[in-house]
């Protein structure tokens, strides 16, 4: 024996193949739109931040009493 493995036809390697590199593009696509929605949501945090004046009491942070 030579060690080298026994294959069959090409078919079912050429399907493996497709498998991985659908998957490959399903796991990319699934990470550029997580980032996209978290990118989205930073954007609205800090527009929302932007909106409140830290002057506005509804805003302001109550002191502790003594």
């Amino acid at each position: 024996m030579t060690g080298e493995e026994i294959s069959g036809p090409a078919g079912p390697k050429a399907i493996r193949l497709l498998y991985f590199v659908g998957a490959g593009f399903i796991c990319v696509a699934a990470i550029n739109k997580w980032r996209e929605l978290e990118r989205k949501s930073l954007q609205e945090q800090q527009h929302g931040l932007k909106e409140q004046s830290p002057h506005d009491p509804a805003n302001a942070v109550p002191k502790a009493i003594d």
